[in-house]
């Protein structure tokens, strides 16, 4: 049964304005000029400059209409003034030589003309001269909703990607119609690390359904090994056993360290990646120093060869930009923010001089109308954004520093472990702003100190316990731990459990689970994998 109920619900929507507002927080420097450089292309009411330099401009007009009738008073040669000329009334109006002199106006009434002329001097855009009752502002505005705006990347600069390289060695091979298909088939299933992951299968029911190639798994294979001798040396493998031992081909094959290191991986591949160096020793009959140097050449190996390149396979570079700029003057931390995000904006003063044109015209057509009313969105568009990018700089600049005076130590020294435990709650607090406007602040944005440019998401951290009843940052914890790990013996590395002792020893705390949450944070192997010749 289908019913018609009329319900009253409370509900809260962003606005336009700060949803734009929003947008503008989160990204970084790099995505901000392009995203200013696209705005003033869409937006003609938007130009870039400072409002004084209208100001100066319109003053220098002026003066220059001011002195625009004493020009024949300066001499044409050396642009002095001549000395023989003297301006009458009757000089200014010859016909009415004798009409009485004009009254000049009343001091406390000042010329009409020109007070309309300073009025329009610093007239500045105030939404309120032309939004009307009747009208809600942005709801006529393209591209104000919080769909119609699609995400943008940052564009990058033009490099050449690891698989243009392969494309371009694959031109100098002399292959059928039917090979090529197969080697554009393989280049185009490389991982982003360089690997070849589908099976020959896949690949060829991909050929005869999508090309119309008809390939056998021999035939693939066949054109495999081709791909595989290209640089970098490792690409289109399979498996990292296949890739390594591709690099190991290109090596002297009679060199006996190169023909250890190939057996190592043709026959006793598990066992080196559990590091059983006895059982290699035992099955391939090897001394210490020919399994020394055999396992040494394996590691030099690159087990991502798609990494190899400047690029990777993406071509993407990372950008790193930093937002803020920090100085330490003998103590006196002083914070910046970076120029290029404090561009200078402004509105155009065409657009706020066609209202003026508009309200003293008689003519009120329909078509003039809708100029006015495509205007006056313009106009919206530009005052909101200028308004989102001076709001962004404050809100950027009040949760820095806050963070700064909250890791004040940290940036005077540049000691990991002078950080102090701070989740975002902390900074938001400081700053009376909501967790979610600190988590966008600190999204993909950096600092550039003395000590190096960090992260902001670096300084966040959480608390561990101390004896002394403090707490100390997880990251302090972590610095302490990768020093332990890094001073352990290679023969015989130190297990998660003995870890946890040290680090209790030293008044940390902490469980052996978040030992090892924090080794592998670290990106640091178990004790097994740790372990040296």
């Amino acid at each position: 049964m289908q019913r018609l109920d009329l319900r009253q619900s409370l509900g809260q929507k962003l606005s336009p304005q700060q949803i734009q507002f929003i947008k503008l927080l989160q990204i970084p420097t790099a995505e901000l000029e392009m995203r200013i450089k696209e705005e003033l292309e869409a937006n003609p009411a938007l130009e870039e400059g400072d409002d004084e330099d209208d100001n100066n401009s319109e003053e220098e007009r002026d003066d220059d209409d001011d002195t625009g009738d004493d020009d024949e008073a300066f001499d044409n040669d050396d642009n002095t003034l001549d000395e023989d000329f003297q301006p009458t009334t009757a000089d200014a109006d010859p016909d009415n030589s004798d009409a009485p002199d004009p009254e000049p106006p009343a001091p406390d009434q000042p010329d009409e003309r020109l007070a309309d002329e300073r009025e329009r001097e610093h007239d500045d855009v105030n939404l309120d001269d032309y939004l009307h009752d009747d009208e809600i502002a942005g709801y006529k505005m393209q591209g104000d909703g919080p769909g119609d705006e699609e995400e943008r990347e940052t564009p990058v600069v033009g490099t050449s990607t690891l698989l243009d390289s392969i494309y371009e060695q694959l031109g100098y091979l002399n292959l059928d119609d039917q090979q090529q298909a197969i080697a554009e088939q393989l280049i185009g299933s490389i991982d982003g690390d360089g690997y070849i992951r589908r099976e020959l299968s896949a690949i060829s029911n991909d050929l005869a359904f999508y090309h119309n190639v008809a390939a056998s798994e021999g035939e693939i294979e066949h054109v495999l090994r081709l791909v595989q001798s290209f640089d970098p040396a490792g690409i289109a493998a399979r498996d990292l056993r296949e890739c390594l031992l591709l690099q190991v081909e290109r090596r002297d094959a009679d060199d006996e360290t190169v023909q250890n290191a190939e057996r190592i991986l043709l026959h006793c591949f598990d066992e080196f990646t559990k590091k059983h160096y006895a059982r290699i020793q035992q099955r391939l009959d090897l001394d210490d120093d020919e399994l020394r140097a055999a396992i040494s050449l394996i590691l030099k190996l690159n087990p991502k060869p798609g990494e190899s390149s400047a690029g990777g396979v993406s071509g993407r570079p990372q950008i790193v930009i930093p937002d803020f700029l920090l100085a330490n003057d003998n103590g006196s931390l002083s914070l910046t923010l970076n120029s290029r995000n404090a561009p200078e904006l402004k509105v155009a003063r065409s657009y706020t001089e066609m209202f003026q044109a508009y309200d003293k015209s008689s003519k009120k057509d329909k078509r003039l109308k809708e100029t006015v009313q495509f205007v006056k969105q313009k106009l919206d568009a530009a005052k909101w954004f200028i308004d989102a990018i001076r709001q962004r700089q404050q809100t950027l600049l009040r949760t820095m520093d806050a963070i700064v005076r909250y890791q004040r130590e940290f940036f005077l020294e540049g000691d990991e472990a002078k950080l102090r435990p701070m989740i975002l709650k902390d900074i938001a607090q400081e700053i009376g702003m909501d967790i979610s406007t600190i988590s966008r602040v600190a999204n993909s944005k950096y600092v550039q100190t003395e000590f190096g440019i960090y992260p902001l998401k670096y300084f966040f951290s959480e608390g561990i316990a101390t004896d002394s009843g403090e707490d100390a940052s997880s990251r302090e914890v972590k610095h302490i731990l990768k020093e332990i790990i890094e001073g352990e013996s290679k023969q015989h590395p130190l297990s998660d459990d003995k870890i946890e002792e040290i680090l209790n020893q030293k008044g940390y705390n902490i469980a052996r689970r978040t030992v090892a949450k924090y080794r592998e944070q670290l990106n640091i192997p178990v004790a097994r994998l740790r372990k040296e010749l």
